[in-house]
């Protein structure tokens, strides 16, 4: 399995939240990858949704690594804009930002799913392998 990004000291209080690609048969996918996903660092409230008064005062904090076998690693940042959340990334070769599709109406726990439009424009499905607050 992948390494688990290690959390900093200021991201204390958040929750890690690893995502893995669940099944996704039209896209090629059938079982699965366990090797590409995302650990985000996300504010999450008791009920584990993401809360956005949280996210506003520990923004920085808010990282989202991507990793893939057969692509470089992105490290990026959790954002809010319109009440819609995405991962974005500050340099050209991580690639455009990434929409999370009604991540304010999800929770974050393990065996919860999420659908990501990855930054080629794929739209895939991931799970909730793993919610640990720090």
């Amino acid at each position: 399995m992948q390494q688990i990004h290690v959390a900093t000291p200021d991201q204390k209080g958040l929750t890690r939240v690893v995502l893995r690609l669940g099944r996704n048969p039209d896209a090629g996918f059938p079982d699965g990858d366990d090797h590409h996903g995302y650990v985000i660092f996300a504010p999450l409230n008791g009920d584990g949704q993401l809360d956005v008064e949280l996210w506003r005062a520990r923004k920085a904090a808010c990282t989202v690594r991507r990793f893939h076998t057969h692509e470089p690693k992105a490290d990026g940042w959790l954002r809010n804009r319109g009440g819609n959340w995405y991962f974005w990334y500050d340099e050209a070769e991580e690639g455009p930002e990434e929409p999370v599709f009604k991540l304010a109406d999800h929770p974050l726990r393990p065996g919860e799913y999420v659908t990501i439009r990855e930054g080629d424009g794929q739209v895939l499905t991931f799970r909730v392998a793993e919610a640990v607050r720090l």
